[in-house]
């Protein structure tokens, strides 16, 4: 497989948060075969800290959660890194959260369960697309 971005020295920072951590265990390695940079959180309070302190250019979140939910989860990062990129991924996927998703500034919303494939694609593409974007 080529890196994301064969012309950068700099991985693609990658945060994954899932209340499943089978999900995260799954997620974790095929992104970073795939030539990404990730950490992967379990719940939402630790990984706002993280994105307090660092940023990410793609963020992974589970839509239903304990604690702040991914809706939530995803206006607070537009908030704090409006240029992050977000995919949203959900066991609960109905035309109503993935308008208000994608109102809410998400990149794509997904729907479990889904090909390991067809999630590191999303993933290219939008990693394509933010490096496209003019700074």
């Amino acid at each position: 497989m080529t890196p994301p971005c064969a012309n950068c020295t700099q991985k693609t920072q990658i945060l994954i948060l899932d209340d499943e951590p089978i999900v995260c265990k799954r997620l974790r390695p095929a992104f970073q075969k795939a030539g990404y940079e990730v950490e992967t959180f379990t719940d939402s309070a630790s990984a706002m800290a993280r994105i307090e302190e660092k940023q990410f250019d793609i963020i992974i979140t589970d839509l239903k959660m304990k604690g702040t939910d991914g809706m939530h989860f995803l206006a607070r990062i537009k908030e704090i890194a409006p240029e992050t990129g977000v995919v949203v991924i959900t066991g609960f996927a109905t035309s109503e959260t993935a308008k208000e998703s994608f109102r809410k500034g998400a990149f794509d919303f997904v729907a479990k369960p889904f090909k390991l494939s067809d999630i590191i694609e999303t993933v290219r593409r939008l990693d394509e697309n933010r490096r496209a974007a003019p700074a």
